[in-house]
């Protein structure tokens, strides 16, 4: 199954832009994620693939056929709520089957996809059960199975883990991937939440006011950001972006930190945004700009400082070992690791090697 979107716009009658300039396309078996900040689009377009609203202007494709006027049912897609969108009154059992049934799937057929998805997601006990009769974790799992025992082209998923406490949210977004790949389906799953899009994406979709910014691989997007949304918004912590200047072969910022860099020449002099990771920086005994520690939050296997450098830059990093506020450390910057963005255009300034 292959999906492409064509310049894609979506404006309501009140003139509020849900989408516009969408174009993008998912493969085959992939797993691709819209990961974005509330509002910024990433639901609409999940419901404009599903056939739950209708584009302003655009196309939309499944496997080469122009679906774009097609109802939901025939574009043989399964989406799952945030809410579940269980029926109450029904068992998991009939929950499960509603779908097939309202198709005319005949009954042996029904049953066998029933217990093929009952028994993939461990529900075979609660088939008799009613939802208000199972946990948040059971719930979300009868929704899955429900979405996953039509066999659609294309699953999607829209913020299905928000309602679930942390713990259980790490469970099921092992299940949720574990699921993808055992049934090879194609999936196009819908967060704000920067940890489910790292862990379960093969591709990132970034969004912000209705536009797609920037897309890649998790590991290429995290460490080589395009852009400054990307750089700020991916990641936690966020990433340090410092405003400054390159001279002479250093990035000098306006409070005064000032650390070698490669690749950026003297006439390339210029104000400029550094970005780097607070993972990124490391305290030393010595040779590195000196910083106060103003605050710190306990991570349990690191700690994350809260620092002022020399000059007043305000810094996070990330450190391994047990330091209290108001001690003076020495941070060294690992300038490999730097990254730069024009703050005109917004861009990644390419380094010369």
């Amino acid at each position: 199954m292959k999906l492409q979107l064509a310049d894609i716009r979506k404006i309501y009658p009140n003139g509020a832009v849900g989408v516009e300039n969408i174009d993008f396309g998912v493969s085959d078996g992939q797993m691709t994620v819209l990961l974005g900040p509330s509002g910024c689009g990433k639901s609409t377009l999940l419901r404009l693939i599903s056939g739950l609203e209708t584009p302003t202007d655009g196309r939309i494709f499944i496997d080469g056929r122009d679906i774009t006027s097609w109802e939901p049912k025939r574009r043989d897609v399964a989406m799952v709520f945030q809410n579940y969108a269980l029926y109450p009154h029904m068992t998991v059992l009939q929950n499960l089957e509603f779908g097939l049934k309202s198709r005319k799937i005949p009954q042996p057929e029904r049953m066998e996809s029933v217990n093929w998805a009952a028994d993939l997601l461990g529900l075979r006990e609660y088939l008799g059960r009613k939802p208000r009769e199972l946990s948040g974790g059971q719930r979300q799992r009868v929704a899955l199975g429900r979405a996953i025992v039509r066999k659609p082209k294309l699953y999607l998923f829209d913020e299905p883990l928000s309602n679930l406490d942390s713990e259980l949210r790490m469970k099921m977004r092992g299940e949720i991937l574990s699921l993808h790949r055992r049934v090879n389906g194609t999936s196009i799953y819908v967060t704000h939440d920067q940890v489910e899009a790292m862990s379960l994406a093969d591709t990132i979709f970034i969004m912000k006011s209705g536009k797609i910014i920037s897309s890649g691989a998790p590991n290429e997007l995290y460490n080589n950001p395009p852009d400054l949304f990307t750089a700020g918004f991916l990641g936690f912590p966020a990433m340090n972006l410092i405003e400054g200047q390159i001279e002479e072969g250093r990035f000098v910022s306006g409070l005064g930190l000032d650390v070698a860099v490669r690749g950026m020449t003297a006439d390339d002099s210029k104000s400029v945004v550094m970005g780097i990771r607070p993972e990124d920086m490391t305290i030393g005994d010595s040779g590195g700009v000196s910083a106060e520690i103003k605050s710190l939050e306990n991570l349990g296997r690191s700690i994350l400082l809260y620092v002022r450098m020399t000059g007043g830059e305000n810094l996070k990093i990330v450190a391994k070992n047990s330091y209290h506020i108001g001690e003076l450390i020495s941070v060294r910057f690992h300038e490999e690791r730097m990254v730069f963005f024009d703050p005109g255009s917004k861009k990644r300034i390419e380094r010369v090697s």
